[in-house]
């Protein structure tokens, strides 16, 4: 079944002509670390465009093609938050010329609820490049001012706050739990195809609020408004913004992303490819434009992921046990 999902999308990229001819052309060979890479990679964002992933994969571009030459063809797998992409990220050509991005903590607290196709350990990380902060979001003519607005009208009654978000088990949905239960409310999540589509559902009027980033709120600066951000201090780009934990709620965290290459693609392709995100990461100009928007940047380059990956799954079972996806 996965397979054939996997040929059925990727006959439909071709045909939308998302692929460039470099990047599909003819079988594929094995890769040589010392060379590589010597054609355009595809860049796979497993979620819609518009969002972080989108942005960020955007911003990259350029830089590798300065670095190699060559180009990330960019295309989108959106579906099931992110694992429809996983779960077929394996049956792809273990070459180095697929690359697919990959969020925390979706790629852990996914598997331990119900089967979602793949497992963490499947999953070949090869960087986490950034991390933006949860914000709670309202349009600009929102009634709810404030937080505590939002608060008091969800308590008058329950569920009528409707609110988007990026798939389930996601850094939005663990943040919208936590939020209902430390300020005692409930509220009716909406989970989109990634956060390009919950942010349209925000400013299309179809739902009232959005548990975005600070990323999301720095792209649409003149048509939305932070309530509140999940981080430990106010961001520099919002100083007027308090953050949770200031109004009270013991609240900080976000999403982090990365990248992924085929479980069998050779371990010096992959450290190649750290290498090449890791100087990209570490471009005065890219980190300007990077922080500008919001985002958090942060190294963890292929020698580290295993320890990283580790804290990470430790910090998310406790959340996970939190939520009852695991008991």
């Amino acid at each position: 079944m996965r397979q054939t999902r996997f040929k059925t999308w990727k006959l439909g990229a071709l045909m939308g002509g998302l692929l460039s001819a470099a990047a599909i052309a003819g079988p594929a060979m094995a890769a040589d670390a010392g060379s590589f890479p010597d054609h355009n990679i595809q860049y796979i964002i497993p979620f819609g465009p518009g969002g972080e992933s989108d942005i960020s994969a955007r911003l990259q571009q350029k830089y590798f093609q300065d670095i190699t030459g060559q180009q990330l063809i960019i295309q989108y797998m959106a579906g099931g938050g992110g694992a429809v992409g996983w779960s077929q990220l394996n049956e792809m050509d273990g070459d180095g010329y697929t690359i697919m991005g990959t969020n925390l903590p979706h790629i852990i607290l996914k598997p331990m609820g119900k089967d979602p196709g793949f497992k963490t350990e499947d999953l070949k990380n090869f960087f986490y490049f950034h991390y933006s902060p949860d914000a709670l979001i309202v349009k600009k003519d929102s009634p709810y001012k404030t937080l505590d607005d939002l608060i008091a009208a969800a308590k008058k009654a329950p569920g009528s706050v409707t609110v988007s978000g990026s798939g389930t088990q996601s850094a939005n949905d663990i943040a919208n739990r936590r939020f209902e239960s430390m300020a005692d409310v409930k509220t009716t999540y909406i989970p989109f195809k990634g956060t390009g589509a919950a942010v349209t559902a925000l400013l299309g009027g179809q739902v009232q609020a959005e548990w975005g980033y600070t990323t999301t709120a720095a792209n649409h600066k003149d048509k939305v408004r932070m309530l509140a951000v999940a981080a430990d201090e106010r961001h520099p780009l919002f100083p007027d913004v308090p953050t949770f934990k200031e109004l009270g709620y013991d609240m900080t965290g976000g999403a982090y992303r990365g990248m992924a290459v085929p479980k069998s693609t050779p371990d010096d392709v992959t450290k190649k490819l750290s290498e090449i995100f890791g100087k990209i990461n570490q471009n005065p100009e890219f980190r300007q434009k990077m922080e500008d928007l919001g985002f958090v940047l942060i190294d963890v380059p292929y020698d580290q992921m295993d320890d990283f990956m580790a804290k990470r799954r430790a910090e998310y079972e406790k959340v996970a046990r939190e939520m009852g996806i695991i008991k």
